[in-house]
């Protein structure tokens, strides 16, 4: 049986994925992580733990051969929960969801479980293994010091910056409820008197020619090209254009996979940009990206990929 850890929300990829697991008669079993709370009978014991899910569907990690770490949402907290009780309630389900997860970290992931969240949870070290690696990074520096941030942006910016979060509030890719990439000048420098309380991360804005999204998977590549040249994000006017399947250079799919096999992911989505004085600059990897609008409009068979190396992984450890 295949675990998906996802969301009560996910659709059309997940849909993807498990009608295709149907056609070759694996098992599966769909765990929405936004759910692990009261909503779910959960115990763990010593050696396996058996869940209950929000449905009444119950699975045995006995059972699990492997797992698809689809992508992963706070937990949800009951409306009428007493304000004193709220953060012993999220510790203590985090913690239960965190021995669930690591419980099974011997079986075939995607991606790793350690691996993902070390690479996930570090814009910096991505930076540093893709520079590493043979791509080109924008100067970046992460940073809540206002005067330091000035500095940088007389000597690296050229009159022209980005300003974005390590994270996002958002939760899908259709640019609603997203706190996007900023872009400032000299003449809005004073209002980086907020990121005291608000670290971000700020990098020289790059002349683009277009954007790419690729789907990396053990070694496989899938790229979608957007011909976004005037927004900083495509993710907010992504009604103003259309995906392009793209063929990476040859030297640049080496060099993303040796920084793959490095960060110890067998999949992400990583944003890269062409600009226009021809360098391809890497911007950052997701463990958990979005990619169902380039199965979508390109035909690209990611779902089905992500279920065949699962499954592959799972009779390789059984011969």
């Amino acid at each position: 049986m295949i675990l998906c850890i996802t969301h009560s929300q996910d659709f059309y990829t997940i849909d993807l994925f498990f009608d295709y697991l149907i056609s070759k008669n694996i098992p599966f079993f769909r765990l929405n992580s936004d759910y692990l709370n009261h909503q779910m009978k959960l115990n763990l014991y010593d050696d396996s733990f058996i869940i209950t899910d929000e449905s009444g569907n119950q699975i045995n990690s006995k059972d699990i051969k492997a797992v698809w770490h689809r992508k992963t949402w706070s937990i949800t907290v009951p409306e009428d929960l007493d304000e004193n009780y709220r953060n012993i309630y999220l510790n203590e389900y985090e913690s239960l969801k965190f021995n669930l997860f690591t419980a099974l970290e011997d079986l075939p992931w995607i991606n790793p479980l350690q691996a993902e969240r070390k690479i996930e949870f570090n814009k910096i070290l991505q930076l540093k293994l893709a520079e590493k690696n043979g791509l080109v990074i924008p100067k970046t520096i992460f940073s809540n010091d206002e005067e330091t941030v000035k500095e940088f942006f007389y000597q690296h910016c050229h009159g022209k910056a980005i300003a974005k979060l390590h994270g996002t509030i958002s939760k899908s890719m259709n640019g609603q409820e997203m706190v996007s990439t900023l872009l400032f000048d000299e003449d809005n420098l004073e209002q980086l008197s907020d990121i005291a309380v608000c670290p971000m991360i700020f990098q020289p804005y790059i002349e683009k020619d277009y954007e790419l999204r690729i789907v990396y998977l053990n070694g496989e590549f899938f790229t979608g090209k957007i011909n976004n040249k005037l927004h900083v994000d495509w993710r907010i006017a992504q009604a103003e254009f259309f995906w392009e399947e793209y063929e990476l250079p040859e030297n640049i799919e080496e060099n993303l996979t040796l920084m793959m096999q490095e960060m110890g992911l067998v999949f992400g989505a990583i944003d890269m940009i062409k600009s226009t004085n021809g360098n391809y600059y890497f911007l950052e990897v997701n463990p958990q990206g979005e990619w169902g609008m380039l199965q979508k409009e390109l035909n690209f068979p990611i779902a089905q990929r992500i279920a065949d190396y699962l499954i592959n992984r799972i009779h390789t450890n059984e011969q």
